[in-house]
């Protein structure tokens, strides 16, 4: 059965039973918007868009690789403030000639990371469109602490990292290669991210002066926090040689170099921060460099002191190729 051959109703009748409520939700789809508990009397959001033939491929992606997907990327943004999600508000926009169960798919990806963690799907909207579309608005609720913002790093902090870096990129270099026998974990790290999300809120209190979700790739991440904070990341490359060291094979197969996808790599979801010195890193956060004074002589990023030789990252606008 196609979308084409459903009305709105009748397709949101299949799909709604899907999403999960939400421990959070006072109201939820069914009316003109729904209702969220803000018991801190703030609330954290973010918003990110997902298009087709930019962002994934159908014949690569499963509605529900593409339902996880759009659900990890914006609780990153969220735990990366030291939130903890709450709720997402999708809007969707589908071909008529796309099949109902590859909708309906996307419902079931977007439940299974969001039931777990009490995370409701509580409304959105419905729409016809060439292509796929999927843009998500997340919710999150600061328990009372301050957010972790991009400015407070200072010199003297240890850099860390939570997650995994450049597998994201060596999956899609797999696929985008047609490569025979891919690795399946890096296959899924591109298609199905995950991102630690409870190592977000764990930061926050332990005392983090900065974070955000390396989305982009570790270089212009890294950046990002450092302009905003006024200083520069010093990467240190034995920290992140096992990153590279466990992405050689895909590599030699397709003739790239690990250090590109461990350093310049995006979509991974892990999360960077800065701690001070004497505060122990809480799980699952390893030290990978230091924050140190900016240098108007060099880069706001470093590799052992020393500007790296691999690109910065993904920017929509800079050219290159599109993600897929």
């Amino acid at each position: 059965m196609r979308v084409a051959d459903l009305t709105e109703e009748e397709l949101l009748a299949r799909i709604v039973p899907e999403l999960p409520g939400g421990d959070a939700t006072l109201v939820g789809p069914g009316d003109d918007a729904a209702v969220l508990a803000a018991p801190d009397g703030r609330y954290v959001v973010t918003t990110d868009v997902l298009v087709e033939d930019r962002h994934f491929r159908r014949a690569w992606s499963s509605g529900a690789d593409l339902g996880r997907r759009a659900a990890v990327q914006n609780l990153a943004d969220v735990a990366a403030m030291g939130a903890v999600p709450t709720a997402l508000v999708v809007t969707l926009a589908v071909p008529g000639d796309l099949a109902v169960d590859w909708v309906v798919g996307i419902a079931r990806g977007l439940a299974h990371v969001c039931a777990p963690l009490g995370v409701g799907v509580v409304g959105g909207d419905l729409s016809g469109a060439p292509v796929v579309v999927v843009g998500v608005t997340a919710h999150g609720d600061l328990a009372g602490r301050a957010p972790v913002l991009r400015s407070g790093a200072r010199p003297g902090d240890v850099v860390a990292h939570a997650g995994v870096l450049g597998r994201s990129a060596a999956g899609l270099a797999l696929l985008d290669g047609s490569v025979a026998d891919p690795d399946p974990v890096l296959v899924a790290a591109y298609l199905r991210p995950s991102s630690p999300l409870a190592a977000g809120p764990a930061a926050a209190r332990a005392g983090a002066t900065a974070m955000l979700d390396v989305s982009d790739g570790l270089l212009r991440d890294a950046g990002r926090l450092a302009r905003a904070s006024g200083v520069r990341v010093d990467l240190a490359a034995s920290a992140l040689r096992g990153s590279v060291d466990e992405l050689r094979d895909a590599a030699r197969r397709v003739g790239a170099d690990p250090w590109a996808w461990v350093l310049g790599g995006g979509e991974d979801h892990g999360l960077l921060a800065a701690f001070p010195a004497d505060v122990p890193l809480p799980d699952p956060f390893r030290a990978i460099g230091t924050v140190v004074p900016a240098d108007p002589a060099t880069a706001d990023v470093t590799v052992d002191g020393a500007p790296a030789r691999v690109g910065p990252g993904w920017d929509h606008f800079a050219g290159g190729q599109p993600r897929r």
